[in-house]
């Protein structure tokens, strides 16, 4: 029997489909609770990449086969602390986890995390980057990185405080105690809790609304979010009136437009 090539190894272990306007990729190594190599991080990556890139994709789904969502970056291949140099562990966190959650963020298109299981350290981080969080009830959240003496890494300082406030963030990484969906929902972690036999559907009908929305006024929407937490009110306006400038130029808001004087739903198609 032909061995898989290393890119059929890598796309049965992040699975990749398009379905509807909608990307979904779906992470599979459900026996390592779907820790992260190197190799499938650059493979994630590169899917939100393109799907930014590509018309025909309007929305993306992020979520994981198996038990946990994602345990955080899979520490196997590092190297032993008496191989490193000065500089080598910052240059890895730029370089690698960080890389990843800027792609989530920087998606040009909507990006829902449907959380199915365990989402450890950077596989938390993971979802709390993405736009909106669906989680399933069995599903929890762990900021397990002080469990082993460790820094929150992976943008995780910078993600939660905006999400939780300061004093709720620093609970969460200082103990790094499991937090149940629902307890994560009433946080403002997550968007909403589902029973887990429902996850898949409702991610899939969030996605499908999404992906029939104004394309580009969502994305344009996202980095006007993204943004105004480090910007003040005269820089946020000025964005704002940028992008509706910006906006009003596409087929989709002429569209909108045009179904609101006419008194008809609008067919929006992402151009």
């Amino acid at each position: 029997m032909t061995s898989p090539s290393p890119e059929e190894a890598l796309d049965s272990v992040v699975r990749h489909t398009t379905d509807n306007g909608v990307s979904w990729i779906t992470l599979n190594r459900p026996a390592a609770m779907n820790a992260i190599t190197p190799d499938q991080r650059e493979h994630l990556i590169s899917l939100l990449d393109h799907a930014s890139a590509d018309p025909t994709v309007r929305a993306v789904v992020l979520t994981a086969t198996g038990k946990g969502f994602c345990a955080g970056a899979d520490l196997r291949g590092a190297p032993a602390a008496a191989e490193r140099v000065a500089g080598d562990v910052a240059r890895l966190i730029r370089g690698g986890a960080q890389r990843l959650i800027a792609a989530v963020l920087d998606c040009e298109k909507p990006v829902i995390a449907a959380v199915n299981g365990t989402a450890a350290g950077l596989g938390a981080h993971l979802a709390l980057a993405c736009d909106l969080v669906l989680a399933a009830e069995s599903a929890v959240f762990i900021e397990v990185f002080i469990r082993r003496g460790l820094v929150p890494d992976g943008g995780g300082a910078y993600l939660l405080p905006r999400l939780t406030g300061p004093q709720r963030a620093k609970e969460l990484m200082f103990f790094g105690d499991a937090l149940p969906a629902a307890e994560a929902e009433r946080l403002g972690l997550v968007n909403r809790v589902v029973p887990d036999d429902e996850l898949a559907k409702t991610a899939r009908a969030w996605a499908e609304r999404l992906a029939a929305g104004p394309t580009r006024a969502l994305a344009l929407t996202k980095a006007l979010v993204n943004a105004s937490l480090e910007s003040g009110r005269p820089a946020a306006f000025a964005a704002e009136a940028a992008a509706q400038e910006t906006n009003m130029t596409t087929a989709d808001a002429q569209e909108g437009v045009s179904a609101f004087i006419e008194r008809r739903p609008p067919v929006y198609r992402g151009r």
